[in-house]
């Protein structure tokens, strides 16, 4: 069955050449004008995946993102006319998995989109039970608990946990991380990894500034560490 990918942009003719394209490639599209028309067809339709720009009028894909994510883990790649850096940071910090700017090749966006969903697959195709001090992440039902309570993690968070506790001790450098999570399509985007990092201490470590768990080994990367 084809998945099913969600196209949110406010332009008519960039959602249409999408989804003609995304078409053409073997999915099935569905599409949302804004984000408020967004919830209501992501919550109807489930899609795989969603294509979110980011500036749009109702509600923007930042105000989507804040409360889509506490709703749903579906993977969402947000879409930016912007170049700062900060825009880019700040759909990450909220729970996008990663951003594309625009105008995108079309051959990029079906690559990444591609990649997201072997992750998705590939972990459901592996079902693992990994357990580090007070953590323990099951990898069928992709949920993490600490000491008993369930942590809320995105995808990539989610993926990033797993790939570590793993391979505790072993150090993973960002490049590394990328191509075990999303794939060699993300090689662009290195330094994206700091932020999903930053965000998963926040919500797995006691003290996010001095991390137990999620180790940085300085000038190589990070490691998981279950000595505790």
């Amino acid at each position: 069955m084809a998945k099913t990918i969600l196209i949110v942009d406010d332009e008519k003719h960039i959602r249409d050449m999408v989804k003609e394209y995304l078409i053409g490639e073997g999915f099935r599209v569905v599409t949302a004008k804004d984000g408020r028309e967004a919830l209501f067809v992501a919550r109807q339709e489930k899609p795989a995946l969603i294509l979110l720009d980011i500036m749009m009028p109702e509600m923007n894909g930042y105000d989507f993102v804040r409360v889509f994510a506490r709703e749903s883990s579906i993977p969402v790649i947000m879409v930016t006319a912007k170049l700062e850096a900060n825009d880019k940071v700040l759909g990450l910090e909220l729970g996008a998995d990663d951003y594309i700017t625009k105008p995108f090749n079309m051959r990029e966006l079906t690559a990444r989109i591609r990649a997201v969903l072997r992750r998705l697959q590939k972990a459901g195709q592996e079902p693992e039970l990994l357990r580090g001090g007070d953590l323990i992440l099951d990898e069928s039902a992709r949920r993490v608990t600490r000491n008993g309570e369930v942590v809320e993690l995105t995808p990539t968070e989610f993926y990033i946990l797993a790939t570590l506790m793993a391979s505790p001790g072993r150090v993973f450098a960002r490049l590394d991380l990328i191509d075990e999570t999303q794939g060699p399509v993300y090689e662009g985007y290195e330094r994206s990894i700091d932020t999903h990092i930053r965000r998963l201490r926040g919500k797995i470590e006691v003290d996010p500034k001095n991390p137990r768990y999620v180790e940085t080994v300085y000038g190589f990367g990070y490691r998981f560490n279950d000595q505790h």
